[in-house]
């Protein structure tokens, strides 16, 4: 039975009938709404339960206790500081680059004022100059080095390095200085001091004189 509505101004007004059709998509709608809030609710109680200590357990983070370290690439050691198969193989990096790319930009021509070896790897300065120009290359060709990168290392690090190691009295004046008649001579290095060790008995020498 449908009651009368009354009106804003207290009159009467007829009933309002809802068809049949409309209901029904009211009453899904109801119900859709319903199970929505439901779902929520399941959501709700599922955030408020207490949280997995360790979530992210397949990843580490370092400086946390039981958690392995990090593996980190090994920091670029001098070359003079390496030892057997490690340093042989520095040494074939650095032939490749130095022979590759280096004297065939940068190394001009061979004469008594800028003299070569190829024999250069006997050279134990020579090798320590041109393997620390090698690294610094390798540092400032990188993009975070910026666009000024390589500019640096030709101002800095190339025209220092190559001045050292082909300077007419450098490590390798006395060998190659004629590409026809190539020449390779180690030339003799400062010897040890001459400067005889003092022993207990020299200071104990000294004491006896000093006291007398």
């Amino acid at each position: 039975m449908l009651e009368p509505i009354d009106g804003p101004d207290g009159q009467e007004m007829d009933p309002v009938r809802v068809p049949d059709a409309d209901l029904e998509s009211i009453e899904a709608s109801v119900r859709k709404l319903l199970d929505q809030s439901a779902q929520q609710a399941r959501q709700l109680d599922s955030l408020s339960s207490a949280p997995d200590p360790m979530p992210f357990a397949g990843f580490t983070m370092p400086g946390l206790p039981g958690m392995p370290a990090p593996v980190l690439p090994p920091e670029p050691k001098p070359i003079l500081e390496l030892d057997g198969e490690e340093r042989e193989n520095e040494l074939d990096s650095l032939t490749d680059w130095v022979e590759d790319f280096l004297m065939p930009v940068y190394g001009a021509e061979i004469t008594t004022s800028a003299p070569w070896c190829e024999q250069w790897q006997d050279h134990l300065d020579v090798v320590a100059w041109l393997h620390a120009l090698w690294m610094a290359y390798q540092q400032h060709k990188d993009p975070e080095a910026g666009p000024s990168g390589m500019f640096v290392w030709h101002r800095d690090f190339l025209s220092h390095a190559m001045a050292a190691v082909r300077a007419a009295g450098g490590p390798l004046s006395a060998c190659q200085t004629d590409p026809d008649r190539p020449a390779h001579r180690l030339l003799r290095g400062p010897g040890r001091s001459t400067r005889p060790v003092a022993t207990a008995a020299d200071d104990t020498e000294r004491a006896v004189e000093a006291a007398s």
